[in-house]
This record gives C-alpha cells, structure tokens and sequence, in this order.
C-alpha cells in the first residue's frame, strides 16, 4: 500500500496534472487524497459543464476514470454519470481515455444508449 503523501504517490500526481495543463483553458483542476487513494478532479469551465474525476487506490496499480454532467437547480448541482472505465492500467491509456472523453466519448455513449421509437 503507497502512503498517499509517499513522494512516489506526489510524483505521480504532479506527472499527471503537468500532463493535464495541456487543458487548463478548458478546466478547473483539484487533488483530493482519501484513505484509499487520491483523486484528481476536473470541472469543464463552461455553462453546460461536465465533471471527469481520475481515482487511483493506493492498493491498486490501475487507475479509474468517470465521467458526469452537471445540472443545475436553485438549490444543489447534480450530477449524471454519463461514462466509466474502472480498470486502466497504464498513464499512457489513461490520457488517451481523457482526450477521447473530452472530445465527446461520453457524451456519444450516453446519447447511444437512448432507445429511439418512430413516431
């Protein structure tokens, strides 16, 4: 198990969000660490956003990546998962996962599992 403040665990993350600064015009980053892993948040900066989080346990050695649409009400922000990849083991697979959700993976996936009857 990799101790989340481990300068290895740092390394990786910092090696991702350097990665990620491609895309700093496009979102919000933030880092959480958690008891079993770290995340790293992304939030579209636009008025439709979505939400991807990138998960890594600590006892694992694959990363995870989801994606969500947010809705907005007067009260609270929800959210919609609209794409999930639970299991990928490389950084290299990881970042062509994020550059195909960004350019529309998810919201193609999500479109697709609608059941479209004639009128």
């Amino acid at each position: 198990m990799n101790d989340k403040y481990s300068l290895k665990t740092q390394n990786e993350i910092n090696s991702i969000l350097e990665r990620l600064n491609e895309w700093k015009n496009l979102f919000f980053f933030e880092v959480k660490y958690f008891y079993e892993g770290w995340a790293i948040y992304m939030r579209e900066k636009n008025t439709y956003p979505r939400s991807l989080v990138i998960f890594k346990s600590s006892s694992d050695d694959y990363f995870s990546i989801k994606s969500f649409e947010i809705h907005f009400s007067e009260k609270n922000e929800t959210y919609k998962e609209l794409y999930i990849n639970e299991k990928i083991d490389t950084i290299q697979q990881l970042f062509s996962e994020v550059k195909e959700i960004i350019y529309g993976k998810d919201i193609l996936n999500s479109i697709s599992k609608f059941n479209y009857e004639p009128i």
